[in-house]
């Protein structure tokens, strides 16, 4: 541990802190003169909540109490929504406030201090490392294929007496493509049953894969398997922090002793009724996000460019050593968009300005990913 990472009076956090990635959120774009900046590098809904729930919430004023720890309202209105028990949901401070609590509850330190082991795909989301390392687990990172997808065959090799929680993103963040229903069951049957598999499903509505894996459908049917999701997205409620797991009463009673109190706020609560209540003009609202998704994917692959099947808001490029070079360039164009390392670049769908200036910057650029 360098002295930078020494508190004052000699005071050192855990040694894992110091060995963990540090979560890079996306940057906010830079001003250019003559043009209007557009943020395309946090996978943010580009669209406000709709006008019910900016109503509904505008005059909320019970701030000065707490609000209900197990969120009970929001629950029947998801058990209705989703047509399961209240009983199955556990909510969260969005879904990685819901994916820590499941990690708390199912791995970390052993009583004979071996670490359990939970399996991801990478490159995935890049809080699963973080959220691994601190609850004392050991990440097994297992590589994407060329095209971006998980390699569940590699994956269900790599388990061992020691695995206690799998993690498949889908779609997968920041690449794109899905899991399908017919390989993720096969892969769940080819796991032991005491494995948690988690399906997390944060962009679970913009996908309009019809072979797509249906989280939901699975937890009814295997009691291993718990299901995030997250109204940050298709609901544009980022910032206020809500989102939910589903799992069997087995693995719900753990989870609740695991759970933050009071993690959603009464605010987010009731946006997120609402929101669910006038689903049809969310469902109107994504659907504009994935006409424009299909508009830039169809856009870079006319300039032949490489991009995975993108199912999520964002597409992939994976520009490898030129990815810094690509987003400082995008910078200079009022666009801030997320490179990761030298590995890719992963770019928002964002407002129909955004992405046509997006695809001009594609165009005149002379480095475009290839599939490998």
């Amino acid at each position: 541990m360098t002295s930078s990472e020494t508190l004052s009076g000699g005071i050192r956090p855990r040694p894992v802190v110091a060995r963990l990635p540090r979560y890079a959120a996306g940057k906010p774009p830079i001003a250019v003169e003559g043009l209007t900046s557009y943020k395309l590098s946090s996978n943010e809904n580009p669209l406000p909540p709709i006008p019910a729930v900016l109503e509904a919430i505008a005059g909320q004023t019970d701030f000065n109490r707490y609000p209900d720890p197990l969120s009970s309202k929001l629950r029947a209105a998801l058990a209705e929504f989703l047509d399961i028990p209240a009983e199955d949901i556990v909510t969260g401070a969005g879904s990685l406030g819901a994916l820590n609590q499941l990690l708390t509850t199912f791995a970390g330190q052993n009583d004979d201090g071996k670490a359990d082991e939970v399996i991801y795909a990478w490159r995935s989301f890049e809080a699963y490392p973080i959220s691994v390392g601190l609850v004392g687990a050991e990440g097994v990172q297992i590589p994407l294929t060329p095209d971006g997808r998980h390699d569940l065959d590699a994956m269900a090799a790599a388990v061992t007496v020691r695995t206690r929680v799998i993690l498949l993103c889908t779609p997968n963040n920041p690449t794109g493509p899905i899991l399908t229903a017919a390989e993720t069951e096969q892969f769940i049957q080819a796991v032991p049953s005491d494995v948690v598999v988690v399906i997390d499903e944060a962009y679970q509505e913009f996908v309009r894969d019809d072979d797509a894996v249906d989280g939901i459908r699975l937890y009814r049917k295997y009691p291993n398997v718990i299901v995030l999701r997250t109204f940050s997205k298709a609901h544009g409620l980022a910032g206020l922090r809500v989102g939910y797991s589903v799992s069997s009463p087995e693995l719900t009673q753990y989870l609740r002793v695991a759970a933050t109190p009071f993690a959603v706020s009464q605010i987010a609560e009731r946006a997120a009724i609402v929101s669910l209540q006038n689903y049809h003009q969310v469902v109107e609202r994504v659907q504009s996000l994935v006409d424009e998704r299909v508009r830039v994917t169809a856009g870079l692959r006319e300039l032949g460019w490489f991009v995975p099947e993108a199912q999520g808001n964002f597409v992939w490029l994976g520009l490898g050593e030129n990815s810094s070079e690509f987003a400082e360039l995008a910078g200079t164009h009022a666009l801030s968009v997320r490179a990761f390392g030298n590995e890719g670049v992963r770019v928002s769908i964002g407002e129909v300005e955004a992405n046509t200036r997006f695809l001009e910057l594609c165009a005149n650029y002379t480095k475009p990913p290839r599939r490998s």
